[in-house]
């Protein structure tokens, strides 16, 4: 019996920002996770730390229909240990699926599966860029990024619409390898390009040139890391992009 609450839900593909700070939340913020919903189903897209509070301002908990981590760093999974809590001790939801690269669960979350105490809250389900993930009328393949631990960019088609979502990466990665015709690029943009080479992460100008190289009908960059100077990164993601670039913001929406 599906007892989770009926909720009403955009048709069309849409993802609304739950947090985009780059690496660690700053004050008032939140790290990486986004709402991706289409028709009646609901996605969350990365479970940084904020993300789950936020997340419940869109959607009670026991509406959510998967989960995707796109990697082991804890700024993108660790609010799923305060899910679990909440599913277990007050929802009583089992059998969540979580989409996810396998080192995950073995390497970083082993203490969830502890505080799961036998109740099968998640339910793990290995990524792998040559299967495909269908989640409603979503489908979902994904990319190995270039970051230091396994990475799966993801992108989602449904509604005849199409997202990309770069997760992290260095520069060795392209977002043309989600494929042609991405209607909305979100893409890391962790700091400015007087960093470039210092880490495995994009700079703002480097997200606009791998979006325009792809192809993407819009550009959003996200995960930027506290104190960079929003302003300067749309610049140089529009002027490296060859058009208007938004910045994701906590709450939100974009219609793809």
């Amino acid at each position: 019996m599906d007892d989770r609450p009926a909720r009403r839900l955009e048709a069309g593909l849409t993802v609304t920002v739950l947090g985009c700070d780059g690496s660690y939340p700053g004050p008032g913020g939140a790290a990486s996770g986004y709402l991706v919903t289409c028709e009646s189903t609901a996605v969350w897209l990365d479970a940084g730390p904020g993300t789950l509070a936020n997340l419940q301002l869109h959607l009670p908990l026991g509406a959510l229909d998967a989960i995707v981590i796109t990697h082991e760093h804890p700024d993108h999974w660790s609010d799923l240990e305060h899910f679990v809590v909440a599913c277990r001790w007050f929802l009583g939801r089992t059998g969540v699926p979580v989409h996810a690269p396998a080192n995950l669960l073995a390497r970083k979350a082993a203490r969830i599966r502890d505080a799961e105490a036998g109740a099968a809250v998640l339910d793990w389900r290995a990524t792998d860029p040559e299967r495909k993930v269908t989640i409603g009328p979503m489908t979902l393949t994904f990319s190995l990024t270039d970051h230091p631990v396994p990475t799966h960019a993801v992108r989602i088609d449904a509604a005849g619409r199409s997202l990309g979502y770069s997760a992290d990466s260095g520069p060795a990665w392209a977002m043309s390898s989600l494929g042609a015709g991405l209607d909305l690029a979100l893409c890391e943009a962790t700091f400015l390009s007087d960093r470039e080479g210092t880490v495995q992460h994009l700079s703002a100008r480097q997200a606009g040139a791998t979006a325009r190289e792809a192809g993407a009908g819009r550009l959003v960059i996200t995960h930027i890391a506290p104190g960079i100077d929003r302003v300067a990164a749309e610049t140089e993601a529009e002027e490296a992009f060859g058009g208007p670039v938004e910045v994701a913001g906590i709450g939100a929406r974009f219609q793809v």
